[in-house]
């Protein structure tokens, strides 16, 4: 059973209790990101994530490090289009520790010059792991190609340019007025009692934040075919549909939807372009949900010589998606895979942390197991195949990266 607790400055607290497992997660989710920054602090939001990591004023970096290797836990981060999430998982004995130390990197991280400096070199190197990655890549591109100037088109990171204007007044400007606690979720899960949310409640729940404006511009979605050229082993190739934004009444249509384009190693695109065709290894489809827009994405990789062939058959993958539609096997299908995958993935305490911070954060709302099988099951074939039409018939934007930066010929 899930809980929520509201403390009196607004930050959100969310439980969920498993008495026959060892283990406790906890998650600090901040509704902010990337999509929050501004042309002159792009990765802003990223570069915080790896500071908290960077000492304290009773903790070092190396403090930090051993606090949960010592207990043999685990700690991370990461940030998105939208949001941020420091998280630790531990055994049940160490929960209240880990909260504490999550509290004291919040609150009481330094950001120390000579700490910046080393960790905007760090960053500078992921940016360049980055790049060395084209698959990775070529989504950011998709992201600018689709979003254009709008945040949503932002790389995470940010550039070595951005990065190399922060300070330290700006980042705790930044968090001032970013991480509100109306922006705040504390999620945990796990075998906890009530004293942790009485502990998170004492640490999170009386501070204040700035003042500053939470409202965010609607993307438009624009159509734009972009390339990159860059010495490659293989052309990545990247088609990008206006989807869904998140709540959408059509969400499990579309989950469905995409499931049997290329959600799984059964569906169209991976059976067409793979293991029909032979033309790539990796080939799938997703949809990104934001708070007012989405998109489809298909990606493919292949050599340069049969960028062409594997456009046309992604292409032709689609042109009979639209004209036919799913069969009902394909529909059935679907339905019990999604409701498989959903039930293995939260067997976990870290899944059950990251599903209710979430759904907290951006839905403000938790449905039951039961009530998710039941949507998915409520699923029909004229709706998904409705959607199908009215997502792929528009036009669409594309990003490329391959030794010669051509697009396909055909499009």
């Amino acid at each position: 059973m899930i809980n929520r607790y509201t403390c009196s400055n607004g930050v959100r607290i969310v439980t969920e209790k498993f008495p026959t497992v060892r283990s406790a997660a906890i998650g600090i989710w901040i509704g902010t990101g990337s999509r929050d920054e501004k042309t002159d602090n792009n990765g802003i939001s990223h570069f915080l994530e790896h500071m908290f990591f960077k000492g304290t004023k009773t903790r070092s970096a190396k403090d930090i490090a051993e606090s949960f290797d010592s207990i043999g836990g685990q700690v991370n981060a990461f940030t998105s289009k939208e949001y941020t999430c420091y998280y630790a998982k531990v055994l049940d004995n160490y929960a209240s520790y880990a909260l504490d130390t999550l509290a004291d990197m919040f609150f009481h991280s330094e950001f120390a010059e000579e700490e910046m400096t080393k960790e905007k070199n760090v960053v500078y190197e992921e940016i360049k792991m980055y790049e060395d990655t084209p698959d990775d890549i070529v989504h950011d591109l998709l992201s600018k190609a689709t979003y254009k100037n709008h945040s949503l088109g932002y790389p995470i990171l940010g550039t070595e340019e951005t990065l190399a204007e922060f300070t330290r007044e700006k980042l705790q400007s930044y968090m001032h007025n970013m991480y509100t606690p109306d922006r705040v979720v504390i999620s945990i899960a796990g075998n906890v009692t009530d004293e942790i949310i009485k502990q998170a409640e004492k640490l999170f729940g009386s501070y204040e934040g700035g003042s500053s404006s939470h409202g965010q511009a609607e993307p438009e979605m624009f159509s734009d075919k972009v390339s990159r050229k860059k010495e490659t082993e293989q052309a990545h190739l990247c088609l990008g549909y206006q989807g869904l934004p998140i709540g959408h009444k059509d969400a499990y249509n579309l989950i469905v939807l995409n499931n049997v384009l290329g959600g799984s190693m059964s569906s169209r695109l991976f059976q067409e372009v793979r293991e029909q065709k032979g033309l790539a290894y990796s080939v799938f489809s997703y949809h990104s949900a934001f708070q007012d827009s989405g998109l489809v994405t298909l990606y493919g990789g292949t050599g340069a010589d049969q960028l062409d062939q594997l456009f046309e058959t992604m292409q032709d993958t689609l042109n009979l998606l639209i004209k036919d539609g799913l069969t009902p096997k394909e529909l059935h299908n679907s339905k019990e895979q999604l409701k498989g995958s959903l039930m293995l993935s939260l067997e976990s305490t870290n899944s059950r942390m990251s599903r209710n911070g979430k759904n907290e954060l951006v839905l403000k709302r938790h449905r039951t197991l039961d009530e998710i099988v039941t949507l998915i099951d409520q699923v029909e074939l004229q709706s998904v195949n409705d959607l199908g039409k009215r997502i792929f018939e528009r036009d669409y934007s594309v990003a490329l990266i391959s030794p010669d930066g051509k697009l396909p010929t055909t499009m």
